[in-house]
């Protein structure tokens, strides 16, 4: 749509919904950010903005993160990933490390993965010692059991405490279970060791979030699965445990860290419901394996990221009309499985990606949403060897920190290569955008323009005054900061990004660098460079529902 397109009708309604207007110095109804009267001839592309009504809202810490068991021994198609950034070797006095959480305040980190059905905790409750994982081609994951070392749990929450981050903490789910013929686990739960860490951990006063119970054992599983029936007494099981351990407010109770399978989680919903389990948890690595060579073709194929479309909307659909007040989080999302792929998902380009995975799940009601890994892998937010902050990182700190919890409707009328999401401005005025273009040849310059902008009346303007509108640029509050992302280079596939044109790296000590925006008149359409991302900040934008 073009903004000039938008010109005749303004005449007729008491808001032009392509530019910001600002109707009155007392208070302002204006409709949105775009061109000027002067530029009435000007083409440009329309972002459609709804803000009269928060279409969903998520959790003010929405990004989430992910702390993984993998030994160093943990390989893939030939290449060991992982080194030391397991949660039993992780080095937890690192500067960057420590500096690259606390930016966030809170950063929510889930700690799980493939090991965590394998784990033990060495409260001494078992009878057995504290070993850790050893290497074992014939066991699942190709890993003997591992214990926690109560000491080890001790540092990773002093660690935690330092650093401000908000813990949900995956347990084993698989104790006490038997083999059955059909492949699956069967038998009840048995939570005797997990109840005695959960005790554990509340007589030292360490702070959870929540609790999970599982990994990957939902559908057909991965590795092993366990029905959801059992699956669900299992649950409830875990909602005593810990309303037993704690007094007062509690942790949430968590499950089942799987693959969406519409029919297994409508009846852990059902079983469960109104208020047994509180949050469900969903994996997500819809861009195959991390061997496929064609990964950067499916990150900017727009087809292929609305595949996803339908199991954030399914689940959405799952939980509305079970009658239950469990909501729904992406528990680990890691985009390429089997450790992800170097210079794809460590690199600029899967920033395309994981943004539009954030903005996707956030219109859907998903409440957090957990990046495999903050550090390990070849997925991490952060580099395995040096904790440097891969480009990814900087997507989700300028996320966390732009984004507010209330979801806007969207909608672009151009090209389908560029994706937008908008959400209320986190902690100030007006909304903020985000536009990602996965086209390596065009430019696009956007305005944003305001569904049913014209239905909106200040209370303090009369109406004859609505239909004088000054000239852009005349009245104070037009300018918007936008944070423009591109790779170093225009490489794809480089780890190095570029915020408004300068590199992003840590300063002296570990520090995390400042984030600053670029001041742009309002009168100007947001300019989107091929194969960039912008976030815009735009306090004017009249928005009801960001009150």
């Amino acid at each position: 749509m073009a903004a000039g397109l938008l010109l005749p009708q303004a005449a007729r309604l008491c808001f032009c919904v392509w530019a910001v207007a600002v109707l009155s110095l007392a208070g302002s109804s204006a409709a949105v950010n775009g061109t000027s009267a002067g530029a009435a001839g000007a083409v440009g592309e329309a972002v459609v903005v709804d803000a009269r009504a928060a279409v969903a809202e998520t959790d003010s810490a929405f990004v989430c993160a992910t702390l993984d068991w993998w030994p160093p021994e943990k390989c893939d198609y030939g290449t060991c990933a992982w080194g030391r950034a397991g949660l039993l070797n992780l080095d937890l006095s690192s500067k960057i490390l420590q500096n690259a959480v606390k930016a966030f305040s809170p950063l929510r980190l889930r700690l799980g993965g493939s090991l965590q059905d394998l784990v033990v905790y060495g409260t001494g409750d078992t009878g057995a010692p504290c070993s850790p994982f050893t290497k074992n081609t014939s066991a699942m994951f190709g890993f003997t059991q591992g214990c926690l070392p109560m000491h080890r749990w001790d540092e990773l929450n002093a660690f935690f405490q330092k650093s401000g981050a908000q813990i949900v903490f995956g347990l084993n789910a698989l104790n006490g279970r038997v083999p059955m013929p059909d492949g699956s686990m069967g038998g009840p739960w048995d939570y005797t060791n997990a109840a005695s860490f959960i005790h554990y951990t509340v007589s030292k006063g360490y702070d959870i979030y929540g609790w999970e119970l599982g990994n990957e054992l939902s559908g057909s599983g991965v590795g092993t699965r366990v029905g959801a029936d059992q699956y669900a007494a299992d649950v409830i099981n875990l909602n005593q445990v810990v309303d037993k351990a704690y007094q007062g407010s509690k942790p949430l109770v968590i499950a089942p860290g799987g693959f969406f399978d519409a029919g297994w989680f409508t009846e852990l919903v059902a079983k469960t419901k109104p208020n047994q389990m509180d949050v469900i948890t969903h994996h997500i690595y819809n861009l195959g394996p991390g061997v496929d060579t064609h990964l950067v073709e499916k990150i900017l194929n727009p087809s292929y990221l609305d595949n996803m479309v339908s199991t954030f909307s399914n689940l959405q659909g799952i939980l509305k009309s079970a009658g239950t007040s469990t909501t729904a989080w992406v528990g680990e999302a890691g985009g390429a499985y089997n450790s992800g792929h170097h210079l794809v998902t460590d690199a600029f380009v899967f920033s395309f990606w994981y943004l539009d995975q954030l903005g996707m799940s956030a219109k859907y009601d998903t409440k957090s949403y957990c990046r495999q890994t903050l550090v390990g892998g070849n997925y991490g937010l952060l580099n395995t060897t040096t904790f440097e902050p891969n480009p990814d990182y900087y997507s989700a700190l300028l996320w966390h920190r732009l984004m507010g919890t209330k979801v806007l409707s969207t909608t672009f009328n151009g090209t389908n290569k560029i994706r937008a999401y908008t959400h209320c401005a986190k902690d100030s005025q007006g909304i903020t955008l985000l536009l990602i273009n996965l086209s390596g040849n065009n430019t696009n310059h956007i305005y944003v323009t305001s569904e049913g902008a014209q239905e909106v009346t200040h209370p303090h303007v009369a109406k004859e005054h609505t239909r004088s509108i000054p000239k852009l640029g005349e009245t104070a509050g037009l300018a918007r900061q936008e944070y423009h992302l591109t790779a170093k280079d225009g490489n794809l596939q480089s780890q190095h990004m570029l915020l408004n044109g300068n590199v992003l790296a840590t300063g002296a000590n570990g520090a995390i660098p400042k984030l600053e925006p670029v001041q742009v008149e309002g009168t100007e359409p947001i300019t989107v460079a091929p194969y960039s991302i912008v976030f815009a900040h735009i306090p004017g934008f009249y928005a009801p529902a960001c009150r």
